[in-house]
């Protein structure tokens, strides 16, 4: 087997576990990022208070920052330790080691914070009409959101939720500061070996991943497009 087949190789079971990341952290992000936005948005002022200030601390740090916190700090403060996770199988072992979920879990609350203020957004600027209209058909409120509202919502969000879930897919990037195996962590070990062009070579995945998931958003939005509003 040629070096540039093996290499070739490592990179693309990196690249799986970036996109193991990027999609455990959407598929769980976007519902916290909605019980965040409803938080914010509560009427009792103790709960939505504490969710203002856990999104402006998320909002307002360097992920990096928050993923040195989620892994390290609860082992320092409280001699937390990340549990193993063992099975016989190698490659589950090393794609979703304790460093992986401790990256995942931070990236879910990181971007829970900045959709929870798209949906904040979407939600608000949804007139005060359409709520009375389903009152006065005798809707209850749940289904006045569900049914009503949240379709429009989710209209108007696509286009910024894109940017965030673009931006989502180059950050997983930043996993590799604690050793997760991902696509980056295993292009930089190459430069041990003297080589660069791996680097590139990961780039271009990202490049190829970014322009399908671009492609799937866009024809996402042109589904919803009979909502005029």
């Amino acid at each position: 087997m040629s070096e540039f087949l093996k290499i070739t190789i490592d990179l693309l079971n990196g690249f799986l576990s970036s996109v193991f990341l990027f999609i455990f952290t959407l598929l769980l992000s976007i519902p916290l990022g909605l019980l965040f936005s409803l938080g914010s948005m509560s009427k009792i002022k103790p709960l939505k208070y504490l969710i203002k200030i856990l999104i402006w601390v998320l909002r307002g740090t360097p992920l990096l920052l928050q993923i040195f916190v989620i892994f390290y700090v609860p082992g320092l403060l409280f001699n937390f330790q990340w549990p193993e996770i063992i099975t016989k199988f190698e490659w589950f072992n090393n794609t979703f080691s304790t460093r992986f979920i401790a990256a995942l879990i931070t990236f879910i609350i990181n971007y829970a914070a900045y959709f929870s203020e798209i949906f904040r957004g979407g939600i608000e600027s949804i007139s005060k009409g359409q709520y009375e209209a389903g009152q006065v058909l005798g809707m209850t409120k749940r289904e006045i959101f569900f049914k009503v509202i949240l379709l429009q919502v989710i209209k108007r969000i696509i286009p910024p939720m894109s940017n965030e879930i673009i931006t989502l897919i180059k950050d997983t990037a930043l996993a590799n500061v604690i050793a997760v195996s991902e696509l980056m962590f295993r292009a930089r070990l190459q430069l041990l070996n003297g080589l660069i062009w791996p680097i590139f070579y990961a780039g271009l995945f990202y490049l190829l991943f970014n322009g399908l998931v671009s492609l799937i958003l866009s024809k996402t939005e042109k589904k919803l497009e009979y909502f005029r509003v």
